[in-house]
């Protein structure tokens, strides 16, 4: 695959430019004097899935944490250089955000990578030691679709995973704490690649449900109400 020039991301900031900085109430007017985004979502590093290019928000909409396969590790204060919880710890305690939205895709590259057996290529293995973190999904998805296919085992941890992911951040107190007083909502949506379409957690029915359908296939006469069960 041919390398695409360095030039397209200057030409790339300069739209961004135009369109961020252009006028005399540009958005950064407001934005250079703070943050105050009302969503934090963790999301994977994988270059498909730009949480701002998939819900098109501008600046400022939303705090992201970006890491491979888009787990929450559990709460562990005897942990080190813990970046994905100290960026959860300041998204709810200083920017005090009202929703957590974990959000995870098809054909994860790290959830493939575990369901496989990955095989590190160096003693140093921050990979593998990450995915650690999901590995009891993985042994439950084992056990129980021993005949299903490969794709629907991984498929099956990569839903797996987030709920997994939602009940990690339960285990820091600032977050389960400002649920329990109905101040923060934790949601789990999963972008479907394949058809281009986004599921969305239902704790209500422990499943994931359609939000939004793929072009060209129509809503089911209860969509609203599996909208709001997933929101609730």
């Amino acid at each position: 695959m041919e390398v695409r020039n360095i030039h397209q991301f200057i030409e790339g900031f300069q739209r961004f430019q135009s369109k961020y900085f252009a006028g005399q109430d540009n958005l950064y007017d407001k934005l250079n004097n703070g943050q105050n985004p009302s969503t934090l979502l963790i999301g994977c590093c994988d270059s498909r899935v730009d949480p701002a290019l998939l819900l098109d928000c501008d600046p400022g909409d939303i705090f992201v944490i970006r890491n491979v396969a888009n787990l929450v590790p559990p709460c562990n204060e005897a942990g080190h250089q813990q970046g994905v919880s100290a960026a959860i710890q300041f998204a709810v305690e200083s920017l005090q955000v009202k929703r957590i939205i974990v959000m995870g895709h098809e054909k994860c590259g790290g959830i493939r990578a575990l369901m496989q057996g990955y095989q590190p290529t160096r003693t140093i293995d921050f990979i593998g030691r990450w995915m650690k973190i999901v590995e009891p999904v993985k042994q439950q998805v084992m056990q129980q679709l021993t005949h299903c296919t490969e794709a629907e085992r991984i498929r099956a941890c990569e839903l797996g995973a987030m709920i997994m992911s939602l009940n990690n951040l339960r285990s820091f107190p600032w977050v389960s704490e400002r649920e329990a007083r109905g101040e923060l909502v934790l949601h789990a949506w999963y972008f479907d690649m394949s058809n281009g379409a986004l599921l969305a957690y239902s704790e209500r029915t422990d499943t994931f449900l359609p939000m939004v359908c793929p072009l060209g296939v129509a809503h089911k006469s209860n969509a609203d109400a599996d909208t709001d069960a997933c929101l609730s």
